[in-house]
Order: structure tokens, then C-alpha cells, then sequence
């Protein structure tokens, strides 16, 4: 059997060093966030700093468990992940109820016009953010929207494009002939999107499900401006960037990265659960359309 690699271990070890390196360059932050939220105030000072908690006297391990007690007492960090749930589960939810309409008429219906708009819903995701803001803020600010509601839709212009391109992909996939055996049981368009098709996209509604539950929790440019005037519907980014000051006059560092390995921690489960259904769900949309 051929090996990869076999006789060129020049480019074997070349390869094998770059893989270590983008270990080392995406876990290493994550590392030092959780190091530096099991130190207290003496720890965190200590120079050079240390790769694990210690004692500054005796340099023996010693773990710093109340910056998250003190952050799990916070309410307003309580209060922002609780904000942070409404906002991205209500995102991931319409996402999937307009994607999937979306996604089924593109995918299996025929009309005019359907790629041009295929396309057209891709460019959306190519916006920068900071290029709408402004203008949406001013909608808002006039309409008089909720902050809570003023994210719920803004937040849908990033993820329902990248819903409707890969669920559409899926749909393309599935048998036509299932479709058509349908409507000739006199199915109408609705029932066999909704009663056949539909349930045969389960694992794809559970990838672009996820993928846009964490762009919504995560999103934080949109979250600042918008719960400016309406602090008590900031999420969980906001409530921990504004932290400085809330806490105690001196900057709660090690509070700080507490909250973040916390809000953190649930989005790499739910990643490393469904990382083969994300994988799959990223090329098939990628090479299909």
C-alpha cells in the first residue's frame, strides 16, 4: 500500500510542523484564558508569568476558583446570557422556518430568474458589517424597535443567506422522483415540502442550525450599538466587554476570562458533537450549486 509521504520525510516533517504550529496558534488563547481566569490578583501580577496557577510564596499549584463564583453572581452577566439565548435561539429558529421555504423553491421548483437570485442572496454575506450599521440604527432609532427585536432582525441579514445556500444545496441532492411520485398522489407543493422533503433535510437543518446559533451568539458590533439606549437587553459579549467598572474599580481580569471560558465552553461541545455534520454541511454547500 502506497503511504503518503513515503520518501520525501523532508516535506513529511515540514508537514507535521505546520499542523503542530496552527494547534499551538487556535488552542493557545483559549489555554491562556483559562490559566489566567484560575488566578487571583498576586497570581495574575507575577512576572514571568506562569503556564499554571501558583502560588506567588511557595510557587506550589494553586487554583483561584472565585473569579467564577464572582462572575455566576454577576446579574448582569446572568442576565446578558439569558439575553444572548432569546436573541440567537429566536435567529436560529426563523432562519430555518424562511430558509427552508427559500431553499425548497430553489432547490426543486422552476422559475425564472433562480440563479441570478441564488447569487444575489450569496453577495448579501459579503457586506461588512460596519457598512450597515449606520443605516440600520437610524431605522430603528425612527421605527421605535425593541433592542431584543432590532438584533433578531438584524442578525437574520447574515445568517438566513448562508441558511438558504447550504439547505438549498441539501434539497438539490434529494431524488426528484420523490417529488413527483407526490404530486401524482395529488400532494400539493406544501405537503410534499413539508411531509416528505422537509424530514429528509434533518441533518442539514441541525448544521445550519448550529452555525447560525453560534454567529448570533457571538455577534457583537450590532450588540453594542443597538442596546445602547436599552441596557437591560444587552447579551453576553456586551455585558462581558463592559465588565471594567461594573465589577470593581480595578479591572476584573481574571473575572473577565472566567466569563469567557464559560460562554465559550457550550459552543466547543456542541462543535466537537457536530463537527462532521458542520464539515459535510460546509463543502456540499460549497461544491454543489
Amino acid at each position: 500500500m502506497h503511504k503518503p509521504y513515503s520518501g520525501r520525510p523532508l516535506l513529511r516533517i515540514l508537514f507535521w510542523i505546520l499542523i503542530v504550529y496552527i494547534f499551538i496558534h487556535m488552542t493557545f488563547p483559549f489555554l491562556w484564558a483559562i490559566n489566567s481566569s484560575l488566578k487571583s490578583e498576586g497570581q495574575l501580577q507575577m512576572t514571568p508569568g506562569t503556564m499554571v496557577p501558583r502560588d506567588p510564596d511557595t510557587m506550589k499549584v494553586s487554583l483561584y476558583l472565585r473569579n467564577y463564583a464572582a462572575v455566576f453572581r454577576n446579574k448582569t452577566f446572568m442576565r446578558g446570557i439569558l439575553n444572548s439565548f432569546v436573541v440567537a435561539g429566536s435567529v436560529t429558529l426563523l432562519s430555518l422556518l424562511f430558509g427552508s421555504f427559500a431553499a425548497f423553491a430553489m432547490g426543486k421548483l422552476r422559475y425564472r430568474g433562480k440563479t441570478p437570485s441564488m447569487y444575489i442572496i450569496l453577495s448579501m454575506t459579503m457586506f461588512p458589517q460596519v457598512s450597515v450599521l449606520t443605516g440600520l440604527y437610524a431605522v430603528i432609532r425612527v421605527l421605535g424597535i425593541p433592542a431584543t427585536l432590532s438584533m433578531i432582525l438584524t442578525y437574520m441579514l447574515m445568517t438566513l443567506p448562508f441558511t438558504i445556500w447550504v439547505l438549498t444545496s441539501f434539497f438539490r441532492g434529494l431524488p426528484t422522483s420523490l417529488l413527483q411520485a407526490a404530486q401524482i398522489d395529488g400532494a400539493t407543493p406544501f405537503q410534499s415540502f413539508y411531509q416528505i422533503l422537509l424530514p429528509l433535510t434533518a441533518p442539514a437543518l441541525v448544521t445550519t442550525g448550529l452555525l447560525a446559533f453560534i454567529q448570533a451568539w457571538n455577534e457583537y458590533l450590532f450588540a453594542l450599538t443597538f442596546t445602547s439606549i436599552q441596557p437591560s437587553a444587552r447579551t453576553v459579549p456586551v455585558a462581558i466587554a463592559l465588565f471594567t467598572g461594573e465589577v470593581s474599580k480595578q479591572e476584573p481580569f481574571g473575572e473577565i476570562m472566567a466569563a469567557a471560558v464559560i460562554v465559550t465552553v457550550p459552543l466547543l461541545v456542541l462543535v466537537m458533537i457536530f463537527q462532521r455534520k458542520i464539515i459535510a454541511g460546509l463543502v456540499q454547500g460549497a461544491v454543489k450549486y
